[in-house]
């Protein structure tokens, strides 16, 4: 893995919160907002992949859905 510098500007709450998690969980605050920012990444992407299938679905599945609820 390729790393790179980058620098984030933080508020004395966020400051606090990180410096909590990175002592209960014995990790850098780096690795703490690394791995907060990826768990986001991967719900975002979760989410529109559902939505996707879900639409999908729907769209395969209307006539059916409609005539089951007329039912």
């Amino acid at each position: 893995m390729t790393t790179m510098a980058f620098t984030l500007r933080t508020d004395a709450e966020l400051d606090a919160a990180l410096a909590e998690l990175s002592e209960a969980q014995g990790q850098s605050k780096q690795e703490i907002v690394r791995r907060a920012v990826l768990e986001l990444h991967q719900r975002t992407q979760h989410k529109s992949r559902v939505a996707a299938a879900s639409a999908a679905s729907r769209e395969r599945w209307d006539d059916v859905l409609d005539r089951l609820g007329s039912v």
